[in-house]
């Protein structure tokens, strides 16, 4: 399984030959190869995976995988927050849980 994660187009430039931007991912700027998506333009949303733009997204579907994300790692937490408590009340772990 892999997972693309939604992130704003700051800007484009070329470095060696290949197409590249910032992405804004919530805060956080990193620099992405756009070989994939070429067409891509600042203030648009592109999906990202392992720093490869691989498509060019709107901002509500940028808005919906951002929520899936928040609720994936809310249920992280929760869980180990679950785990803790069985470990301060003595409880072994069960098998297949970290």
């Amino acid at each position: 399984m892999c997972l693309g994660v939604p992130g704003e187009l700051l800007e484009t430039y070329e470095k060696d030959d290949m197409p590249m931007g910032k992405v804004d991912f919530g805060g956080i700027a990193k620099e992405i190869c756009l070989a994939y998506t070429p067409e891509a333009q600042v203030g648009q949303y592109v999906l990202v995976h392992v720093g490869f733009a691989i498509s060019v997204i709107d901002q509500d579907e940028a808005d919906e995988i951002v929520g899936y994300l928040e609720e994936i790692a809310q249920a992280g937490e929760e869980e180990e927050r679950e785990r803790l408590e069985r470990l301060k009340r003595g409880e072994p772990e069960q098998e297949g849980q970290a």
